[in-house]
């Protein structure tokens, strides 16, 4: 999903401000409503229109009851800070790289020794997250920041800056996750790849929630994912491929929940649903690391 496509769908716009962007609806008559269009009511969220008939509709005594003034909604700011940020971080961390005998890259790359107790390796699991931050090359770094940035100019303003931050980080969890599961425990990997595949997976499946055409996000997800068993087959050997396609399977797949987290508790009395469950998420992501200490033990 484009921005092109995103801006021309009216359903991603309130239809009372055509120029405000929003993923709430509301739950009389499902169309797409801004925070200052938004009533809370005991179905949930409504808009004004369904308000007015739902108070021509009420008992007389009840219409002229004294109401409580609503508050004021806040502005939505739709600037994709967050993706601005993840890539300065990660930029200023590759720069660190950069310095001759850095010690960068073996602080914080990950490798599944690292989150298997009684292996002679200090735990250190906080390199499940720390590896998106260091990369192999120039070429590595500049191409997941450039797939980050186009991703998260659409997304963001869509999930909002808290939304975002999340979704990116429980994908490079995802993806750090399927490496120890399916990686040898003692090969390091680094880069953010896991964490953009989980942008992609998100897209893919918000897309398909809100009726955008996701035909392109299917087929750029699937030429990335093939490049390294491409390279495998031409090489003669998946040893010799640099790329962790385990790294892109896991924060695909868990990008992918994670959309569907958010696509399924949009309405704001869902929002400690949607809490818990990214929280189950992540917990059954991290009881997954039992596998890995139990096989190589």
């Amino acid at each position: 999903m484009t921005s092109a496509e995103f801006a021309n769908n009216r359903d991603n716009f309130c239809y009372r401000h055509p120029d405000r962007q929003s993923f709430v609806l509301c739950q009389r008559c499902l169309r797409t409503i801004c925070p200052e269009c938004q009533t809370q009511a005991a179905v949930g969220v409504i808009c004004p229109e369904c308000m007015r008939e739902q108070q021509k509709a009420a008992p007389r005594a009840v219409r002229h009851a004294p109401r409580a003034p609503r508050p004021m909604a806040l502005a939505r700011d739709s600037r994709p800070l967050m993706t601005y940020g993840i890539i300065g971080l990660t930029l200023l961390v590759y720069l660190t790289q950069l310095i001759p005998n850095s010690p960068t890259q073996q602080l914080l790359q990950f490798a599944g020794l690292y989150v298997m107790p009684a292996t002679g390796v200090p735990f250190e699991p906080w390199r499940l997250l720390t590896a998106l931050l260091v990369h192999g090359s120039i070429w590595h770094v500049g191409l997941n920041m450039l797939a980050l940035w186009m991703i998260g100019r659409s997304l963001e303003p869509l999930l909002g800056h808290t939304r975002f931050l999340l979704l990116y980080l429980i994908s490079g969890l995802g993806g750090s996750v399927a490496v120890a599961l399916l990686t040898d425990p003692r090969v390091p990997v680094v880069g953010a790849s896991g964490a953009i595949f989980g942008l992609f997976g998100a897209l893919l499946v918000i897309g398909r929630h809100i009726g955008a055409n996701v035909t392109t996000i299917a087929i750029v997800i699937g030429i990335n994912f093939a490049i390294p068993f491409v390279q495998g087959i031409m090489a003669g050997s998946m040893a010799a491929v640099a790329i962790s396609w385990q790294a892109h399977l896991g924060g695909l797949v868990t990008g992918a929940a994670v959309g569907f987290v958010y696509a399924r508790t949009r309405a704001r009395r869902q929002r400690t649903a949607q809490i818990w469950l990214l929280v189950g998420v992540t917990v059954v992501l991290l009881a997954l690391l039992v596998i890995p200490s139990v096989v190589y033990r």
